[in-house]
Order: C-alpha cells, then sequence, then structure tokens
C-alpha cells in the first residue's frame, strides 16, 4: 500500500513536511479574545488592512465596548465602513456584546471560554450571529489552546488538492472531518500549527490560481500535481526548496 494513500496519512505528513519548511509557531494568541473574536467577524471578505482600519475607528468612535454597545446603528454602520457587509455587522455587534454582557454580569470579556469544555465554548459561540465555525475555532485555539482546528479558504484548497479531502467537501464539513483525523495524533499546539502552515502555503505557494508547485515542498504527493505533471520525478523533489526563504520571497504575514 502507498503510504500516503489514507487522508490521515496524507495530513500528518503534510504537518511533518510544513513544520519544517515554515518552522514551528509559538502558540501565544496574537491578539485579546475579544479582539481576535470581533476582527474576525470584520475580516469576512474584507482585506486585513480594511478590517483592522474599522476596527479602530469603532473603538475610536465609542471609546470602550460599552459605547460600541450603545452608539447608534447608522454611526455603527459608518465606523466600520471598510468591511465588506457593514450594515449587516454593526447589529450583529451590538447583538454579541449584548450577549457577552449578559453572559459575564456586566463586563467585555470572554476568559469564562477557558474554564468550560470545548463542546460547550463551540456551541456558546456559534450561537451568536455571524459567527461560524471558523471564527469559534480561531477564538478557543488561539486564545485558549482548545483542541479545534479553524479551516479557511487557504487550508481548505491546499487539503483539497493534496487529496485528504474531496472536491466535493465545504469548508464548513472540513473543520469536522480534519480535526477527526489530526485529533488522535496532535495536540493543540500542534493544531495551531497545522492551520497556520496551511494558511500560510494556501497564500503563499497554493494559489487559487497558477498555484507555485515549483516551489512545493508536498508534490511527492500531492493530487493536484500529479494530474498537471505527474508523478514528481527524482529530479523534481531535489530541487524542491526545504525551508521557506524570507530573505528571497517576503515576510510571512501574521
Amino acid at each position: 500500500m502507498n503510504p500516503f494513500e489514507s487522508a490521515a496519512d496524507k495530513a500528518l505528513a503534510d504537518h511533518t513536511i510544513l513544520d519544517e519548511f515554515y518552522g514551528r509557531v509559538p502558540t501565544a494568541p496574537r491578539r485579546t479574545p475579544m479582539r481576535e473574536l470581533i476582527s474576525t467577524l470584520l475580516s469576512h471578505r474584507t482585506t486585513h488592512a480594511d478590517e483592522e482600519l474599522a476596527y479602530d475607528r469603532m473603538l475610536e468612535a465609542f471609546g470602550d465596548w460599552e459605547g460600541v454597545l450603545h452608539a447608534p446603528l447608522d454611526d455603527l454602520i459608518h465606523a466600520i465602513r471598510t468591511t465588506r457587509w457593514p450594515a449587516t455587522q454593526a447589529p450583529r455587534i451590538h447583538d454579541i456584546l449584548a450577549r457577552i454582557k449578559t453572559e459575564t454580569g456586566g463586563s467585555f470579556s470572554l476568559d469564562f471560554l477557558a474554564d468550560w469544555s470545548t463542546e460547550r465554548a463551540m456551541e456558546w459561540l456559534t450561537d451568536m450571529p455571524g459567527i461560524g465555525l471558523k471564527t469559534a475555532s480561531l477564538v478557543l485555539l488561539f486564545n485558549f489552546r482548545k483542541p479545534v482546528l479553524p479551516v479557511d479558504a487557504h487550508v481548505h484548497r491546499v487539503m483539497q488538492r493534496l487529496g485528504v479531502l474531496g472536491p466535493k467537501v465545504t469548508v464548513e464539513k472540513a473543520h469536522g472531518l480534519l480535526l477527526d483525523l489530526l485529533k488522535p495524533h496532535l495536540d493543540s499546539e500542534g493544531l495551531f500549527n497545522f492551520h497556520k502552515h496551511n494558511y500560510w502555503h494556501g497564500q503563499q505557494i497554493c494559489f487559487f490560481q497558477r498555484p507555485n508547485c515549483p516551489r512545493c515542498p508536498l508534490k511527492g504527493f500531492c493530487n493536484y500535481y500529479k494530474e498537471q505533471f505527474g508523478e514528481a520525478t527524482p529530479e523534481a523533489l531535489a530541487a524542491t526548496p526545504t525551508h521557506w526563504d524570507a530573505a528571497a520571497w517576503g515576510k510571512l504575514p501574521h
């Protein structure tokens, strides 16, 4: 049997190779839980720069979360106007802040999620408007080290091209399928690195259009590569870089 016929074996090989290619990343949170939640909500179909601008303008305009909660809806829509759907996101932010305030008895903090089970925390977060599996998983993994796996378009694309996921598997369904494959083998730190590395890979190499297959260290077991170029030759494998060259190719994003 080919060692890469199993979806789990392919996913774990991907993890091992990209760990080496991009380097192990520490699991320190990139931002506070509240910022992770609201910023990710604002980021839907929006550039990172426009998401950051909307977030900063919102807090500059209203001072704090209490101010945002009680801001007139039209004013909040105006403050976050650089996002894709400000008129949809503004009432969602009001609803989310109201629910957090009620849950905590008056504060705007998600720290209580640290003491909840992963299942309870996931159910509570995804019950809020606009908070799907990806956003909830980012908050729980990045901020609370819960054993979950965020799947965005980049991770999803890499996994489909490798053949870990079938061509009809949606992003939403991929969360559970990939987690079932990886959770027996990876702890929260491993899941964090799997997400970050495949997110980077989709952004930097495995593009939606014209992926940079010659640079890809996964070509030896990638279905897409085989369909486009045939089996990876020893010469192609030998010519593949083993590490991300930031000096030549640029610094990796956040």
